[in-house]
């Protein structure tokens, strides 16, 4: 199934997950984010915040075909 995939800050590369557009995906039926983070090559360390068709979600969040998921990773402030 496809899931568009939206990464933010240092996760954001044009070729493989953009911030700008979704970037499609596909993974299996029932697959999770983290799932969706090994296809994209993502380590699940880099992500802090996850996000399902805009609200929050959790890593073992289970995925349906069309889903928009948004990453960002872990941000330093003063």
């Amino acid at each position: 199934m496809d899931i568009n995939l939206k990464c933010f800050a240092t996760l954001a590369e044009a070729d493989t997950c953009d911030y700008k557009g979704s970037t499609t995906k596909t993974v299996a039926q029932e697959a999770t984010v983290r799932d969706l983070l090994k296809e994209a090559k993502i380590a699940e360390k880099d992500v802090k915040l996850i996000f399902v068709n805009g609200k929050r979600a959790e890593i073992d969040t289970v995925l349906r075909a069309g889903d928009q998921v948004g990453l960002a990773p872990p941000v330093g402030g003063m």
